[in-house]
């Protein structure tokens, strides 16, 4: 079994929330990859994709919103998110399960999504959605984590082992 993370941070965060959702998949191999350096598409053996990013805007982070980041003191700007990643994703050869998730600030609590902007790109793609796109917390636009967060994102990822298919 193979899963793949794909993430963009900008502040750690997301990638911190990533990284505990990889921890949490029961899966013999799972790939942590920024977006930035994400391949265009999705290997065969890959049984489960996961994205995830920052909430920018009401939706995913774009050069322009990546770009206050960085004028609000974020020195960490990837080249490019997960928005230009799905745009230049490959359709998958088979139906991959894929799950979405994002980072937003608790307070102001804001609407609009990444997760569910991504998802509804990636099932348009060929993918099958394989859990709700869930949201992570974080105090501020720079963080940190909101309380319970990471071991939240933890056991987010282990509840997505029973999409991954018996060995």
């Amino acid at each position: 079994m193979r899963v793949m993370v794909v993430y963009e941070s900008i502040w750690g965060n997301t990638e911190q929330i990533a990284r505990e959702i990889a921890a949490g998949i029961g899966a013999e191999t799972v790939d942590v990859v920024d977006a930035a350096s994400a391949p265009p598409a999705i290997e065969d053996d890959v049984d489960l994709l996961v994205v995830g990013g920052p909430t920018h805007a009401f939706s995913m982070s774009s050069t322009s919103t990546r770009e206050s980041a960085r004028q609000q003191g974020a020195t960490r700007i990837p080249a490019s998110g997960i928005r230009e990643w799905i745009e230049r994703l490959s359709a998958p050869s088979s139906a991959v399960a894929v799950a979405t998730f994002d980072t937003r600030t608790v307070s102001p609590r804001l609407p609009g999504s990444a997760a569910k902007k991504a998802m509804k790109k990636l099932v348009a793609l060929g993918f099958r959605p394989a859990a709700k796109p869930e949201t992570f917390g974080v105090h501020g636009y720079s963080g940190p984590i909101a309380d319970g967060e990471l071991e939240r994102a933890k056991a987010w990822g282990a509840g997505l082992e029973g999409v991954l298919p018996l060995s």
